[in-house]
């Protein structure tokens, strides 16, 4: 009873699941991902299996066939839903005839929505769409589709978790890791709201993405310091650039989870880190 779709950009390598459902952690369930793989996600009847084994399945295969062959193995096929996509942008749907109404996928190049227990074939095709037309990176059209799928009326039992993941090779944090966005809503009224501040909040500390570097001198690097004594540091006062005024800023801005937002080497502040610590110290500024 959820709704979901699996997709890949092939140009930058980013794979992931997005799924909701009016069920507890659908997380935990349904999304599966490997870099260089590909994506599965599995549902109605979920068959857990299909996930570790589509994504061992996929590496120099094509879905299609993965779905096929795993099917096959299965004696509740008529009760599974099945998504997939593989490394080269292949894709695949399988909705048994078991399944809850209504139920129904939808395939296109690189990606595969599917669902079930919806209020209609209005979701499928509203996220195939907003998939379609969204611009941006893979996660940002994954959720894009889960709104429009949700605005579409979604699960019609209600509402309760979602999430996204997103892979590819050596871009998670600091580059080793694979993982560029993995984020849950477990039990939540309105999930999909939630996911949405989570991803504001994933934008600030992680995403690759920057806003206008500003050097820490001057009055910029007066304003930090301030920010510091109202956030309880003591940073060497002064504007001389020391080793202990640049161990105390890094020492902050690692507290604050903005080490990706600051470079102490080219002695730089990204504009949207400095506007957040403004917000959350109620500072003011001109920068």
């Amino acid at each position: 009873m959820t709704f979901s779709i699996v997709a890949i950009d092939t140009v930058t390598g980013d794979v992931g699941v997005a799924v909701a459902s009016k069920f507890l952690a659908v997380g935990n369930i349904v999304p599966w991902v490997g870099a260089d793989q590909g994506a599965v996600a599995t549902q109605a009847l979920c068959n857990a299996s299909i996930g570790p084994d589509g994504l061992a399945l996929l590496a120099g295969t094509w879905a299609k066939d993965v779905l096929a062959l795993l099917l096959s193995r299965d004696a509740r096929a008529d009760r599974r839903q099945v998504g997939m996509v593989d490394a080269a942008g292949g894709s695949a749907s399988h909705t048994g005839s078991g399944c809850q109404p209504w139920a129904g996928h939808s395939v296109g190049a690189g990606y595969a929505c599917q669902g079930n227990c919806l209020a209609g074939p209005k979701v499928i095709e509203d996220m195939a769409t907003a998939f379609e037309t969204t611009a941006g990176s893979l996660h940002d059209r994954l959720l894009a589709a889960l709104i429009a799928g949700d605005d579409a009326g979604g699960d019609k039992r209600g509402r309760q978790s979602a999430a996204v993941k997103v892979l590819r090779k050596g871009a998670g944090y600091q580059g080793l890791g694979d993982t560029v966005l993995d984020l849950r809503v477990d039990d939540h009224p309105a999930p999909l709201v939630e996911m949405q501040r989570l991803f504001a909040l994933h934008e600030l500390y992680f995403q690759k993405r920057r806003s206008e570097r500003l050097a820490l001198a001057g009055a910029v690097l007066s304003e930090v310091q301030a920010i510091m004594v109202r956030a309880g540091w003591s940073p060497p006062a002064g504007l001389d650039w020391t080793a202990e005024l640049a161990a105390a800023i890094d020492g902050f801005t690692g507290s604050e989870n903005l080490e990706e937002r600051i470079d102490l080497v080219a002695r730089t502040i990204d504009r949207e880190a400095l506007m957040h610590l403004r917000l959350t110290y109620r500072a003011s500024g001109g920068y």
